[in-house]
């Protein structure tokens, strides 16, 4: 019986201490690399023809390392707008405005990689549509037409190699209905 206690008291023990001994030998991850802070502005200007119809800029500062995982850094403007969906959907609200996410990466020499998801969604103009009847089909039970929001977007994700100070027009795409010109500008500085 005292050999049972004590072989039981060993074992207990030893089972106290092995989570303390695995996490003694496990490697601590190298977060010595060095991050440099660096400053966005990224515009998206809109154009009909020669004509400038918006400037919209936006200005952040993302971390850059020299490995891999540097983090996201994410910005996130705009509205929600009611969007009729029918009798039984009711009014819905959809998020309207511009999303970034970038993130950088030092490539030697004073030159950075960024990576960016663009997403910008605007209204623009109501189209008339007609109401659906209610309930006993009665032709004067049927309301009148109603505007709904006219909601277009533009989606891209690029990676461009850039210098402190330089600024790249890093895309331009037409509008396919209205035709109107979306030119995208990046500028990047180091933050010193």
């Amino acid at each position: 019986m005292r050999i049972a206690r004590i072989v039981l008291a060993a074992v207990g023990a030893l089972a106290w201490m092995c989570p303390q001994l695995s996490s003694q030998d496990k490697p601590k991850p190298d977060n010595n690399a060095p991050l440099t802070t660096l400053k966005l502005q990224v515009t998206f200007a809109e154009h009909e023809g020669e004509k400038k119809l918006a400037s919209l800029p936006y200005t952040f500062f993302i971390q850059a390392s020299e490995g891999h995982g540097s983090p996201w850094t994410k910005v996130r403007t705009g509205s929600r707008i009611p969007v009729y969906a029918g009798k039984d959907g009711g009014m819905q609200y959809i998020d309207v405005g511009t999303n970034i996410d970038a993130r950088g990466q030092g490539s030697g020499e004073g030159r950075y990689d960024i990576s960016l998801l663009l997403e910008r969604s605007w209204v623009e103009g109501d189209v008339l549509v007609p109401g659906a009847k209610l309930g006993g089909g009665a032709p004067e039970a049927a309301p009148g037409q109603f505007k709904e929001p006219i909601i277009r977007q533009f989606k891209t994700e690029l990676s461009l190699g850039i210098h402190d100070g330089q600024t790249v027009q890093t895309t331009q795409a037409a509008d396919p209905l209205s035709g109107r010109v979306l030119t995208i500008t990046v500028t990047m500085n180091v933050v010193k």
